[in-house]
């Protein structure tokens, strides 16, 4: 879905800084945000396994005249690991990513701006619709990941004609003008992973809905306190 395939670079250090700034400011909420609370093992695990996951489908790019387009999963992530680790999720996908060429390290802050704002949107708009408004499994996964994945699009565009690609004698308009018909094949993109996340929701849904539980939340068991500093499991 939507990232930013830019190699080292293409953006000035300020903007670099920038963005990487505003990454670490989000990821460190996510600490504290996590450091206040109990994690279960299992969640944890849950997280490990979007992880991968994510990270596999990361790397498989379907070829557009427009550019390069994958899936992500990252609403999906959201769903089942909850914000707080899901953002973590993000950041290590990103970080696995650079380390293999998809996408410069440089872009490891933008892009991980972009998948937070996926995780999170994706989180609470699944929430929204299956506790608020009671829809049922697969509209509830299909319509957040849309949704998140249709405004991470137009995130790029914003970050990448803000930021001017270094050694392009196009303006910020000309920039934004040419990444629009890119978030476009994000959009048509966002709608078939809202499908394929939908199905996969659904399917979840009949079969182990505890995952589908306010980000995984699960029965009583081993709990991992991130406060404390041995991490050792209790009872």
């Amino acid at each position: 879905m939507a990232h930013i395939h830019l190699e080292d670079g293409a953006f000035s250090p300020l903007w670099l800084l920038v963005w990487s700034a505003i990454a670490a400011i989000l990821i460190a909420i996510a600490l504290l945000a996590n450091r206040k609370k109990e994690i279960s093992s299992r969640k944890i695990a849950i997280a490990a396994m979007c992880a991968s996951v994510g990270f596999a489908v990361f790397m498989v790019e379907v070829p557009t005249p427009v550019g390069p387009v994958h899936m992500n999963f990252t609403p999906l992530i959201g769903i089942l690991a909850g914000p707080g680790m899901g953002i973590l999720v993000a950041l290590v996908i990103n970080i696995f990513g650079a380390a293999i060429g998809h996408g410069g390290w440089g872009m490891v802050g933008p892009n991980s701006i972009v998948n937070i704002v996926e995780v999170v949107i994706g989180y609470y708009t699944f929430r929204f619709f299956k506790t608020i408004s009671k829809t049922g499994d697969f509209w509830s996964g299909f319509s957040a990941t849309t949704i998140a994945l249709t405004i991470s699009a137009f995130l790029v565009v914003l970050i990448v004609s803000v930021s001017e690609i270094q050694g392009s004698n196009l303006t910020r308009g000309e920039t934004l003008n040419n990444m629009l018909i890119l978030a476009v094949a994000n959009i048509v993109a966002a709608v078939v992973e809202g499908i394929v996340t939908g199905y996969i929701v659904s399917f979840l849904g009949r079969v182990r809905p505890d995952l589908l539980a306010t980000g995984a939340a699960s029965p009583p068991d081993k709990r991992v306190s991130l406060v404390t500093s041995g991490g050792a499991p209790d009872g």
